[in-house]
């Protein structure tokens, strides 16, 4: 009797938890991944969507995900717009395939309702197996290249030269100075695992741009945002170009990405509480917030590396992400604030996550050639030729080829060689136009 509605429905004592050390750990997961609404909206701006309404997307985004993720999975993974993946909406298929931000959000719409089909299918197994492991790896550390790109062109260190693909920024400018200044302590923080270490790395360097006259206090006497504002944006996905090929190919891109990424963040995420029966229903959540995502005005959701934060702090049931949910709504209030958050103190980020994901090379197998070279073209070309449509295309159509070349072909799934046909496809058909 004495049991609360709390233990019963996220199963505290099954779980050997307590709702205070959920709530703690709660609170310790929303201020290790809260950098995210100031970054997420300033790669969406570059998209074309108002900031403002951005900052807005990401929050109500973030809440409704997490929620989600909470009441019907009971879970502690954050379901947070994930980086890498805005990359691909802003940088690829919004500036390079040309697309609007209304058609990439309905792309975003789309590529999520696929993923909910595979989520609650049997179909997400098949497409797990077909692509093999190299390949999956590849793409991981294909992206994290590219956001460390971002990064330095954000901080000013790098930027694309008039006779070559990237130059040396000016390193006595302040925005130079101040990114380095700030890098240098968004990595101690972090090598020393201090919490919330990315959170006080955007604070530390807001005010060093401060001190090197880079923010604007006059942007705060603004007018105050409203949420007519970003009414502009909720559902404002654009259907026009449906029927276009280059429209399924962003779709293609984006689920592909989102599948394959989400497949090993969940599974990563539900082996490390020792709670792998949750893997359909925690899958499931994701395949919902991501279609969502597009309704909402933002790139997808995807169950965010920082949950391991919470985790390791206790969390194990839902609970966890639904105290995270609530933080990140209440976020909302401080919007004239992360406004003023600049590059300089989002770069920094940037380039340490990039490092991060680019640990995952060591899992290519670099003796089989057949597996590491379409790998490393999928590393090199997605940072080379900016965008990881085009940087996943090229490796997808070499290794069946490869294969092919030294009589493995039976290695090869047929879903791969449909796969790698219609990217192949996707290249003529530019080539023809």
């Amino acid at each position: 009797m004495k049991k609360n509605w709390f233990t019963h429905f996220f199963q505290l004592e099954e779980n050997q938890t307590s709702i205070k050390r959920e709530v703690l750990a709660g609170m310790i997961g929303f201020f290790t991944i809260v950098y995210i609404i100031a970054v997420n909206s300033l790669i969406l701006s570059e998209a074309g969507i108002p900031l403002e309404a951005a900052i807005f997307a990401t929050i109500i985004t973030s809440v409704v995900g997490c929620l989600l993720m909470g009441f019907w999975a009971n879970v502690p993974i954050l379901l947070v717009p994930g980086m890498g993946i805005n990359a691909l909406f802003s940088y690829t298929i919004v500036q390079s395939m040309g697309m609007s931000w209304q058609e990439a959000l309905a792309v975003v719409f789309v590529s999520g309702l696929i993923f909910t089909f595979v989520a609650f299918s049997r179909f997400s197994t098949v497409l797990s197996e077909s692509i093999p492991q190299s390949l999956k790896e590849a793409i991981t550390v294909g992206l994290g290249l590219f956001l460390m790109l971002i990064g330095l062109e954000k901080g000013g260190i790098v930027e694309k030269g008039t006779n070559s693909i990237i130059a040396l920024g000016e390193l006595g400018e302040p925005q130079v100075l101040a990114t380095i200044l700030t890098f240098l302590i968004a990595i101690i923080l972090f090598m020393r695992n201090t919490p919330g270490n990315f959170l006080i790395t955007v604070v530390a360097g807001s005010v060093i741009a401060w001190l090197f006259g880079l923010i604007d206090f006059t942007q705060t006497e603004e007018k105050a945002f409203s949420l007519s504002d970003y009414m502009e944006v909720f559902g404002a996905m654009s259907f026009d170009n449906i029927l276009s090929i280059t429209f399924w190919i962003a779709v293609f891109s984006l689920t592909m990405v989102l599948v394959f990424e989400n497949i090993g963040l969940v599974h990563g995420h539900v082996s490390f509480i020792n709670r792998s029966d949750r893997f359909t229903r925690a899958f499931q959540a994701n395949s919902i917030s991501a279609m969502l995502s597009g309704v909402f005005g933002t790139s997808p959701t995807v169950a965010t590396v920082e949950s391991t934060a919470g985790m390791a702090a206790g969390g194990r049931t839902g609970l966890t992400t639904i105290i995270t949910g609530l933080l990140f709504l209440l976020s909302a209030f401080f919007i004239p604030v992360i406004k003023l958050i600049p590059n300089s103190a989002i770069a920094p980020i940037l380039m340490i996550i990039g490092g991060l994901m680019l640990q995952n090379i060591r899992n290519l197998d670099l003796k089989d050639l057949s597996e590491s070279f379409p790998a490393f073209f999928i590393i090199a070309m997605i940072p080379f030729t900016y965008s990881i449509a085009d940087g996943i295309a090229v490796g997808f159509i070499l290794y069946p080829i490869l294969k092919i070349a030294i009589g493995k072909a039976r290695e090869v799934s047929l879903s791969l060689y449909v796969i790698a046909g219609l990217f192949l496809f996707n290249f003529v058909f530019h080539v023809i136009g």
